[in-house]
């Protein structure tokens, strides 16, 4: 699909397509997704990415016919953005706003489909921010989300020898190992399931993403046949009941009810 998508792109080199396979699964799930809308819709979509920066998603979904519109706080990232579409040959509508601007800068219930990937640990209301994402997009429109897991990050800072900060986190409600932890917060499975229902979210479906592969030591990616395996075992260990668990990010695709 894209060039985040893996497969479905050549790659530069074995580091390149490691990079691919560990979100593979996420562009996977929405080919899916974009497929069945574009045929239920009968044409390109309309989309909206939700603090998209520099355009890593936007464009690529506007090099597939889609009319993409990226609303993001940052004007330098705006800036980064309209360079990548340029130089990629396709329009993205740009709009500078926060999340909970939307409401204001975009039509009511229009978009197919809404991205808010690796934004709800940052901003200030997250259930607030995900009520304000649904009410942008259109009835039995998607909604795909991308959060840091917080159990994840337990097992890595245990990994990494910091084990008074692996048990804090097992303790926080917030996901934070503590006062020096850059980000802001993260979820677990459970409550980001419990925050797309609250925000009137249906058909919500979870998978992990990065499951194994930021647990590899940096000598298995000099092997050139790692990023066909890597994506091979992300994709299996992406909804395995004992696996997604430890994921170093959560996606979630659900739906506005009709």
């Amino acid at each position: 699909m894209t060039d985040r998508a893996g497969a479905a792109f050549p790659t530069t080199g074995s580091h390149r397509a490691a990079s691919l396979a560990r979100t593979a699964v996420v562009w996977e799930v929405l080919d899916a997704e974009l497929s069945a809308a574009s045929a239920r819709a009968g044409g390109p979509l309309e989309i909206v990415d939700a603090g998209g920066g520099t355009g890593g998603s936007a464009v690529p979904l506007a090099k597939l016919g889609h009319q993409v519109t990226v609303v993001e706080p940052s004007p330098d990232s705006l800036a980064a953005l309209e360079r990548r579409a340029a130089e990629a040959g396709v329009r993205v509508r740009a709009i500078q706003g926060e999340t909970r601007d939307l409401a204001d800068l975009l039509p009511e219930g229009r978009a197919h489909l809404v991205l808010m990937h690796n934004v709800l640990e940052y901003v200030e209301d997250p259930a607030a921010a995900l009520r304000d994402v649904v009410s942008v997009t259109r009835p039995e429109g998607a909604v795909s989300l991308v959060a840091a897991n917080a159990v994840a990050a337990v097992l890595h800072r245990a990994l990494a020898g910091h084990l008074d900060d692996a048990l804090h986190l097992l303790e926080s409600t917030d996901g934070r190992w503590g006062t020096a932890d850059p980000m802001p917060r993260r979820f677990t499975a459970e409550r980001l399931v419990a925050l797309a229902h609250e925000a009137g979210l249906v058909d919500v479906r979870l998978r992990g993403v990065r499951v194994l592969a930021d647990l590899l030591p940096g000598r298995v990616f000099e092997d050139a046949q790692t990023p066909e395996a890597l994506m091979a075992l992300e994709r299996a260990a992406s909804d395995h009941p004992g696996l997604s668990g430890i994921a170093t990010q959560l996606h979630l695709l659900a739906r506005r009810p009709a």
